[in-house]
């Protein structure tokens, strides 16, 4: 596959991160295959989360396509930079095709990144994750690879400005043990396990932390270790209220277009 933008985005992103001084911790990295497909599935706290998960291939010498919203892909910044690194669109409203494209990359070889949560933890812990990865590394003959990160939520997350020029940052990246589920297994089972171990690893990254947030910033600490983020109680609140407002906005969309289709047309040069 040819790889005109990704090494370019690479190191530029690695100019920034060593401009920036942030402070990585990088930890399991030999655990990600060398060879063959995988699907390497991460928790999800920023705006970020891809550019820091593809760090924990690096020193594999890897490279991850990930599977992300299509909406990122019609910005006319940011999607042409997807299209050319390879990465997937996902559409919900026709998941199949996105589906397909991922399982032909996993048995050409490719890392496929899943964000299972779908959507950014607001508690950041671990929310409840569906099947479908597990899925498509038993579909593709593939090892699971779950992984978590800490610290980019401190830099963008939903809910907060953006504040990417923060300096000396850490940022925590830890890669957890492959799972090698295959058919005829309890899928449910095996998915309750890759959350269960996703959110081990994140419980170690979050308390073995080098900072601790000060003052006004506790807002960036979950609950459960005396911060303000919201609980997974008060984040599923308010992601159904946002899923809510969305839906009302799309109907309102729909309405406003079917109104504007059947207005009669002016006829041309009718002056009027």
């Amino acid at each position: 596959m040819s790889e005109i933008v990704y090494p370019p985005v690479i190191k530029a992103a690695q100019g920034l991160f060593k401009a920036l001084g942030l402070k990585f911790r990088l930890e399991g990295t030999e655990k990600i295959p060398s060879t063959g497909g995988a699907v390497l599935v991460s928790n999800h706290i920023s705006y970020l989360d891809f550019i820091f998960a593809g760090l924990a291939t690096h020193p594999a010498g890897r490279l991850v396509r990930f599977m992300a919203k299509k909406e990122i892909f019609d910005n006319r910044i940011a999607g042409p930079l997807m299209r050319g690194m390879h990465h997937i669109p996902v559409d919900r409203q026709a998941g199949a095709a996105s589906y397909k494209a991922a399982l032909t990359a996993l048995k050409g070889g490719e890392i496929i990144g899943v964000f299972a949560e779908a959507t950014i933890s607001r508690s950041f812990t671990v929310k409840d994750i569906k099947s479908g990865a597990v899925r498509m590394a038993v579909a593709g003959g593939v090892p699971l690879v779950p992984i978590t990160i800490w610290g980019p939520q401190r830099l963008w997350t939903k809910g907060r400005k953006r504040r990417l020029f923060q300096r000396n940052v850490p940022v925590t990246i830890l890669v957890g043990e492959p799972m090698y589920p295959k058919r005829g297994d309890d899928y449910d089972k095996v998915t309750e396990e890759l959350r269960s171990r996703m959110a081990e690893l994140l419980e170690r990254a979050q308390r073995e932390y080098p900072e601790i947030p000060k003052g006004g910033e506790t807002w960036w600490q979950p609950a459960y270790l005396g911060g303000s983020a919201p609980t997974p109680e008060e984040a599923a609140e308010l992601d159904a209220r946002e899923a809510e407002e969305r839906q009302a906005a799309r109907e309102a969309r729909k309405a406003e277009q079917a109104l504007e289709e059947g207005r009669p047309r002016k006829e041309e040069g009718s002056g009027s």
